[in-house]
């Protein structure tokens, strides 16, 4: 059952909302239906917190660089975008012991052993912040700049917990000879990782002000801008990190009274946001950084950006604007569907829950999640796929569903193998935001004034019933995710290396055996593939200036542009490696199974175009700890 979660009241308030009896489950979904039904065990048969601790050891011992702190095969976003899996894991850690603590659990190891995990981690984001590209980064697009955003305010979050526990540290040393040794001076010292939040609050503000540049009212009444070397492209993308870094900046910023090194943007030639300061210091809880989530999460949800599944199509052009013509609407929207696009509204709904306690938020990102998961093809109130494998030919692949088949999340490009270095991160923001959405609320302490909460604050029978509600929606969704974490899990290599298309792990099969029906593949009307294909060079897209010649691209066999960094580091569309000599009659699915074997074909359909990558080990990290966090609820 599609949910039209944009038709939700935005602007309901607390005081009616206390009032209400909620539940963010459709009805056909209630209570009385079993949360997990008897069937296939997707269990690992180690520890789940094992698992995600493995991945992470893999992602780091694979593929990052101490000397240099950075991962060397990742670009600038992806990059940013590994520092807050790193950081989001972490916090998983934290609230893992304090879970364990709380339930009497022996930590095996003590201590220590986990100290040095955490710390050893911690370390690296250290090595990261100085290893990251900021001078790169700051002449890119706005959704770059705003990756670098929440990645360093996750971390700050990681910091200020970690460092306020009371499990972290032991009460005195000696621990099993019976000598307790013990000064106030040592009981007293902060958690050293306390010492870089300065650092890191100062980076998220700084690009925080850079990206604020794209906010643009002049055309399609506002909305940001995506890159500001192309033609005006307000995107799906942009404007949800937009959402979810300004409200995260009003919550989690510890303010900022360093005005150096690198300058904002008032010192620029950038046009300022209309919520930007001018002050020396930068203040905690600043109700500029809300009054911009507010206003994006209006416009967006307001934009007619979700398809007839409910899910965000990539964006809005304007059309007739490289003409010189009056038009300032958005008017012409790309249909194209990537995962992330789906994923980090919620985590900007969540915070924006915090802020302001209207359910509304919660609703609507529950409705999505619920949109998603039909449009993989899983059937939540049957909690199993709408598609019998056991009816499929050798090779077959189940149909589309829009975001994916068989009730496995999936891109597009998947099925062929011809993601680009982009798309392979996509999976693992939705599964990092997800995590971000169902984390279990709590009464906050702080009590936020915004434009939209006038009642008194709601009382503890509110909260409680919320978060009891939000905890059952989310545990209903666990059935899906441990079908998502066993296939995913299914395409590791013996190295411990997590594939990209996860389908693959659950129906086992081999490239050589691939066919494509016709109900395989994504239709591909209205859209534009420029995650894996490249930028166009047309005039919908480039400005005519700027446009190299000959023209074409966005599809197979078309000249495209995939705009490099200032310091000429930049992925490559994949469409090279799947080009037939001159002259081919191959086209349609003919052409898709022939670039699906790849260059090399040893049975792996994780092998073909990029193959195992440092992002791809990120989606498998991501969605093992989504999973882990959930399960924690639910016992």
């Amino acid at each position: 059952m599609l949910v039209q979660w944009a038709k939700v009241a935005f602007l309901a308030t607390a005081a009616s909302a206390a009032e209400q009896s909620f539940s963010f489950l459709p009805r056909h979904l209630g209570k009385d239906n079993p949360l997990v039904v008897k069937g296939r065990d997707y269990v690992f048969n180690v520890t789940l917190f094992d698992e995600m601790i493995n991945a992470i050891d893999v992602m780091q011992e694979a593929y990052f660089q101490p000397w240099v702190g950075t991962w060397p095969s990742a670009i600038d976003w992806t990059a940013a975008v590994l520092g807050t899996h790193i950081a989001g894991t972490l916090e998983t850690v934290h609230r893992s012991l304090e879970i364990a603590a709380s339930r009497g659990v022996e930590i095996s190891g003590g201590w220590s052993a986990t100290e040095n995990t955490i710390s050893l981690y911690f370390s690296q984001l250290i090595g990261f912040y100085f290893g990251q590209n900021i001078f790169a980064l700051r002449q890119e697009a706005f959704d770059d700049m705003l990756w670098v955003v929440l990645g360093w305010l996750d971390t700050t979050q990681f910091v200020d917990g970690y460092s306020s526990t009371l499990s972290r540290s032991p009460l005195g040393f000696g621990d099993g000879n019976g000598v307790e040794f013990s000064t106030e001076t040592l009981r007293n010292r902060t958690w050293h990782g306390t010492l870089w939040t300065p650092a890191f609050a100062h980076r998220a503000r700084v690009f925080w002000e850079l990206a604020a540049a794209g906010w643009d009212t002049t055309l399609c009444g506002g909305g940001m801008n995506w890159n500001p070397r192309l033609l005006p492209y307000k995107n799906a993308i942009t404007n949800e990190l937009y959402i979810a870094a300004s409200v995260m900046m009003y919550l989690h910023f510890p303010g900022d009274e360093n005005n150096s090194p690198f300058i904002s943007s008032e010192h620029n030639h950038q046009p300022r946001s209309p919520s930007h300061s001018r002050d020396k210091k930068w203040y905690p809880h600043d109700p500029k950084y809300l009054a911009a989530a507010l206003d994006a999460y209006s416009w967006l949800i307001s934009s007619n950006m979700t398809n007839e599944l409910g899910l965000y199509a990539d964006g809005f052009h304007i059309s007739g604007y490289s003409s010189g013509s009056n038009n300032t609407k958005c008017d012409e929207r790309d249909e194209m569907l990537y995962t992330y696009n789906q994923g980090v509204l919620l985590t900007g709904q969540r915070n924006l829950f915090s802020v302001d306690p209207n359910p509304s938020y919660l609703k609507a990102g529950h409705a999505l999640i619920q949109n998603v998961i039909q449009a993989t093809g899983w059937d939540l109130a049957r909690n199993s796929p709408v598609d019998d494998l056991n009816n499929l030919k050798p090779g077959e692949l189940p149909p589309w569903r829009g975001l994916g088949r068989v009730g496995i999340l999936e891109e597009v490009c998947d099925a062929k193998g011809e993601c680009s270095q982009d798309a392979q991160t996509f999976k693992g923001i939705w599964m990092h935001h997800f995590t971000a959405f169902c984390s279990p609320i709590t009464q906050p302490q702080l009590r936020h004034t915004t434009k939209t909460s006038t009642a008194p604050p709601p009382g503890p029978d509110f909260w409680n019933s919320i978060a009891r509600e939000h905890s059952a929606a989310c545990l209903r969704y666990s059935g899906w995710l441990k079908h998502n974490a066993h296939a995913a899990a299914r395409t590791r290599d013996s190295e411990g290396k997590f594939g990209m298309w996860w389908t693959a792990g659950l129906l086992n099969v081999k490239t050589s055996e691939l066919r494509f029906g016709p109900t395989s593949l994504a239709p591909m009307e209205r859209v534009t593939d420029h995650r894996n294909q490249g930028v166009p060079q047309t005039s919908e897209w480039v400005a005519a200036e700027d446009l190299l010649p000959g023209g074409g691209g966005g599809g197979p066999g078309g000249p495209t542009v995939v705009y490099k960094d200032r310091d000429g580091k930049v992925q490559r569309p994949m469409i090279g490696s799947c080009q037939l000599s001159t002259g081919s009659k191959k086209t349609g699915l003919m052409v898709a199974e022939e670039c699906s074997r790849g260059l090399v074909d040893d049975g792996d359909p994780n092998t073909r175009g990029r193959g195992r990558t440092v992002e791809t080990q990120s989606g498998g990290l991501a969605v093992l700890r989504a999973l882990w966090e959930l399960s924690v609820q639910g016992e």
